[in-house]
């Protein structure tokens, strides 16, 4: 058989069988299994959920629960560890663009707050309580559990019940305005159950206030720090993270004390010399201004927290007090 002019021999019988080849044996691309798009590698590129086989025995569920706690999210231990021993880290890496491998650092904030109140609800609150002799005068004060103080110290007069009682010492409360009928009716659902309606209310409102406080808090570190600009957003971010690693830190501080109460006093001084060079610290790394200016600026601004925090937990009380139901 003679081969046709120009051609190359074998050209054609080599060509014949690729371009017959059945579409079934080229591999298909694999796909998610949560919204079908191809996969390139272990994580969606569409959707971001991780390529694995389906759970098919109890052996193999645990090994991806395991992994999940401990090695498929390290994010989580990342942050965690990035928040403790690296002041401004996180900031200063979530401002420049560094943010896929830490933890968002509003999702951060809400988990240890939650963890942080729910601690501090264990505690007992405490109450002073003072002794007042005839004339009226206080005389010596107390600092008692809830539970062991008496709210209404002078007792009852004669042929007078407990709730005649209140009301006659919540009538003695005055105040020009609206709210002087409201803090007297207040007042009484208050000593009906000796504050502890009240003290859950609080705690109940601190976790909100605290909302309030921190974008407020924002605004007034944004005047100490106007030249150079920087963005609102940038101070409320090192807010969330700073105040993240007290929640962090303190709930710690707690189980330590408790665990050793012969050092709780050293834990509660080691605590709050850490927090405030961590403060200073992660000053020094997201602005980057001189140590002496930085503490300057740490000296007001912690003279400006405390009032305003003090100023926010009376309204918070006023609040919680007013809206008992």
């Amino acid at each position: 058989m003679s081969t046709p002019a120009g051609a190359v021999p074998g050209t054609a019988a080599s060509a014949a069988p690729a371009a017959t080849a059945p579409l079934a044996l080229i591999p298909l691309a694999p796909r998610c299994d949560n919204c079908g798009a191809s996969l390139t590698g272990r994580y969606c590129a569409n959707c971001g959920q991780r390529r694995e086989p389906p759970v098919n025995s109890l052996w193999h569920f645990l090994t991806v629960a395991f992994e999940d706690v401990t090695h498929a999210d390290s994010r989580l231990w990342s942050t965690l560890a990035a928040l403790l021993f690296k002041p401004g880290f996180l900031t200063h890496e979530f401002l420049a663009g560094r943010r896929a491998r830490y933890l968002p650092p509003v999702r951060l904030y809400l988990v240890l707050s939650v963890v942080f109140f729910l601690c501090a609800s264990f505690g007992q609150p405490k109450v002073v309580q003072l002794s007042i002799n005839d004339a009226g005068v206080p005389q010596k004060a107390r600092v008692l559990p809830l539970d062991q103080a008496d709210m209404n110290p002078e007792g009852t007069r004669p042929g007078e019940t407990v709730a005649q009682r209140n009301a006659r010492e919540c009538a003695m409360i005055h105040f020009a305005g609206p709210l002087d009928e409201a803090m007297r009716k207040a007042c009484l659902r208050i000593r009906s159950d000796d504050a502890r309606s009240l003290v859950a209310a609080v705690r109940h409102n601190l976790p909100r206030t605290m909302f309030v406080f921190l974008p407020l808090l924002a605004g007034i570190m944004k005047l100490f720090y106007w030249r150079p600009r920087h963005y609102y957003v940038e101070h409320l971010l090192l807010l969330l993270h700073n105040h993240a690693c007290a929640f962090l830190v303190l709930p710690l501080a707690w189980g330590l004390s408790a665990l050793l109460p012969f050092a709780a006093g050293w834990t509660e001084v080691a605590v709050f010399l850490y927090l405030v060079w961590y403060m200073y610290r992660s000053l020094r790394v997201v602005y980057g201004q001189g140590p002496v200016l930085t503490m300057a600026k740490l000296a007001a601004l912690s003279l400006l927290y405390f009032v305003f925090g003090i100023v926010m937990f009376v309204l918070a009380f006023a609040y919680s007090a007013l809206t008992l139901d």
